[in-house]
């Protein structure tokens, strides 16, 4: 290829670009005038009342108000590479494809959006099947500024003199280095992705495939697609994008805004119900203690404590009235409870309870002679029922309820039969051996929500009467808002959830959402369609019948989709073929997709007897070795000793070194990876082998592990 016919058709497909920012210049000022139009279509002085045509004027400028500031956020997101792509066909015709749809004066396209049907060849036409396209070009670019050109030659043409740039788009983009958040590679999507993307939204689509399929870009592209498709449907209801932890959240936070997407909610899974709790951080219980609190045994456990009266209250109720003791026995008022949280939310059913107490009362008044309700009105008045009640009946929320568990006692009465007592010990530790016995794990917030849903929510605080005077003489000017006089009065819906719900749930590394987990999703989704993205081979959850089980209860019987992503476009051969060595002794089913490059360089296996200088000295290599970024995946145990090992060193500094823990490395990926002391990430780790082989299909080009042993147990599995 002659640098001079690069360069003419950079310069080509550069005017092209030029002309399009040059329309959405055009299209801002446009819109920006429709908001200054709208801001002056209605202006009064009135400051008494409203006339009904007043009320039209203002419903007219609200309409363009809103209109104008939607098409602005648009117009004024950030368009990283806002044409990506170019389709000639068999009939003459070129179709530029992007982020958002722009059309010139005349209204014809600039650019097609990328998720219209029009655009959808650039995804789906393959040699064997071209779709009428002859050459599909990726542009890649570099703000407003065409920086490269890679072309795939589908079919045959007019134009025999058609020039085809470059070694094909998808394996240049994936040679390229990564940086710190996740590159929208929209551009390189293939077939079976996009077959994936473009899927039915009712029901259930299940996105399965090993590591480095792509699956993640494929299921945020869906949430785009459907966005784009169903606005409506899901624009209305919401979306809801679920990934393991925030460092992966933060890895994927531009992704969709950069689709033209922001319609969207985010959310770790330990932070879900963040909705209906206070949650912060992202602390971890051990392995044993996660797989614990995960486990949908968790679910009686968590029954009985709701049942479970606060232990200062007393055991018997004693009301005298007229001279006679009343008297309510410990059976008695178990069975009362037991009634009313039969069908009434503990939070909710402090006035049943009440009206239960009552009717045991009644049944037990004998000779005072009182008309029921002369009886009902001095048994509330009394001191001693109220103070019971108040005891007995508190209203709870869900973190003092957990909280409780923090007691060996509490612990062992609702866990008998249910948990081992090691088990109950170890559950009932978690809360106790931590510097604040609030700073809630990603497992407590599934049992935090759990208790929401049975506890329900605490009732509103009563209103306090506001006096119609000042409490002194202070001179005050009361001004009634046409917006307070017009504003309907708010009423409460007895049967509202305190949950966030959606129209569409996205759940990525669903392979380790546990079977708690999985029951707190559903409460945010009773009526939603659901994309779920996993691989049981990466799975750190031990028990796969258990989360089968949730999964089935969730789908119910909703329609099942199931595409298989089957390349890996992401590790090296050399890198995957020592990874999968590794997970089929753990895993023999595992799903092993086809690596497609080669970089030639072998993994490295080094051992080091002593940490800090193993990880400094391989840090440093990695860095001289990549462009991007090198990605330290240590166990929790062992994480604190590398972050302080590389803080003394000057690559410890650099900002493409990231320190992660297994967990955290799940569905992100570093240019060069070290994994340290694997024995122990495998010890750590509920998935054990299965976590190991997450670690190890991190790179894209370089791989390192650091044993601390000379005789390594996790090489034994390798031929």
């Amino acid at each position: 290829m002659k640098q001079s016919t690069l360069e003419h058709e950079l310069a080509v497909e550069q005017a092209h670009v030029d002309l399009v920012y040059s329309r959405l210049a055009e299209a801002t000022r446009s819109a920006q005038h429709v908001a200054d139009q709208g801001a002056d279509l209605y202006k009064s002085d009135r400051g008494s009342f409203v006339r009904e045509e007043d009320g039209t004027g203002l419903y007219e400028r609200d309409v363009f108000a809103f209109q104008a500031a939607k098409r602005l956020a648009v117009l004024d997101a950030e368009h990283e590479g806002l044409v990506f792509g170019r389709l000639d066909r068999t009939d003459g015709e070129i179709r530029y494809v992007g982020r958002i749809g722009v059309r010139d004066a005349d209204y014809e396209p600039l650019v097609i959006d990328w998720r219209a049907p029009a655009a959808e060849p650039f995804y789906r036409a393959t040699p064997v099947n071209p779709m009428d396209v002859v050459r599909r070009r990726v542009l890649r670019c570099s703000g407003d500024r065409v920086i490269g050109i890679e072309d795939d030659l589908l079919g045959e043409g007019s134009d025999e003199d058609l020039v085809v740039v470059g070694e094909g788009a998808l394996m240049a983009a994936l040679s390229r280095a990564r940086g710190p958040q996740m590159r929208d590679i929209v551009a390189t999507i293939q077939a079976e992705q996009d077959e994936a993307i473009r899927a039915p939204w009712q029901g259930f689509t299940m996105i399965s495939g090993g590591p480095g399929t792509g699956k993640t870009v494929v299921a945020l592209h869906r949430a785009a697609f459907l966005l784009y498709s169903h606005r409506r449907r899901f624009e209305n209801g919401g979306v809801l994008v679920v990934g393991p932890s925030q460092v992966f959240m933060n890895y994927i936070e531009r992704v969709l805004p950069s689709l033209g997407e922001d319609a969207v909610t985010l959310r770790s899974i330990g932070g879900v119900a963040a909705d209906v709790v206070d949650l912060r951080g992202e602390r971890t219980d051990t392995a044993a203690v996660a797989t614990l609190k995960g486990s949908l045994r968790m679910v009686a456990v968590l029954k009985r404590l709701v049942n479970e009266p606060w232990q200062d209250v007393p055991r018997e109720l004693f009301v005298t009235l007229q001279g006679d003791v009343l008297r309510l026995r410990a059976d008695e008022l178990s069975r009362i409870r037991a009634d009313v949280l039969g069908h009434t939310k503990l939070n909710a059913g402090r006035e049943p309870a009440e009206k239960a107490l009552l009717n045991a009362l009644w049944r037990k008044r004998g000779d005072i002679d009182l008309e029921r309700d002369e009886f009902d009105e001095k048994i509330t008045d009394n001191a001693a029922f109220t103070v019971f009640t108040n005891a007995w009946w508190p209203r709870v929320d869900a973190t003092d309820t957990l909280a409780r568990l923090a007691s060996r006692s509490m612990t062992e009465r609702v866990t008998a039969g249910i948990l081992s007592a090691d088990d109950a010990e170890l559950l009932s530790a978690s809360f106790r051996d931590r510097p604040d016995g609030r700073a809630w794990t990603i497992a407590d917030a599934a049992l935090l929500d759990e208790l929401v849903h049975r506890l329900g929510p605490l009732p509103e605080p009563e209103e306090r009467e506001i006096s119609l005077f000042a409490d002194d003489d202070t001179e005050i000017a009361e001004l009634v808002t046409t917006m307070e006089r017009l504003a309907p009065k708010r009423e409460i819906d007895p049967f509202a959830t305190p949950h966030d719900t959606f129209a569409h749930i996205l759940v990525d590394e669903a392979q380790d959402i546990t079977p708690m987990q999985w029951r707190m999703l559903r409460r945010r989704g009773p009526s939603a369609s659901w994309t779920i993205v996993g691989d049981p081979a990466q799975s750190s959850w031990p028990d796969g019948r258990e989360t089968e089980r949730a999964l089935t209860e969730l789908v119910g019987g909703a329609p099942v989709r199931r595409y298989r992503m089957s390349t890996n476009y992401r590790s090296p051969s050399e890198v995957f073929d020592l990874a999968a060595q590794v997970v089929v002794h753990a895993y023999p089913e595992a799903d092993l997709p086809q690596a497609v490059r080669s970089t030639g360089v072998a993994p490295e296996l080094l051992t080091a007897a002593d940490l800090g200088d193993g990880v400094r000295d391989a840090v440093r290599a990695l860095l001289g070795a990549v462009e991007g970024t090198v990605g330290v995946v240590a166990p929790p145990s062992r994480l604190a000793a590398v972050v302080r090992a590389l803080q003394d060193a000057p690559e410890g500094s650099d900002e493409r070194v990231i320190v992660v823990t297994a967990l955290q490395a799940k569905g992100l990926e570093y240019d060069g990876v070290l994994v340290v002391d694997p024995d122990t990430i495998v010890a750590e780790s509920a998935g054990g082998l299965r976590s190991l082989y997450v670690a190890l299909t991190r790179p894209t080009q370089r791989l390192v592990t650091l044993d601390l042993r000379p005789d390594p147990l996790w090489r034994r599995n390798l031929g």
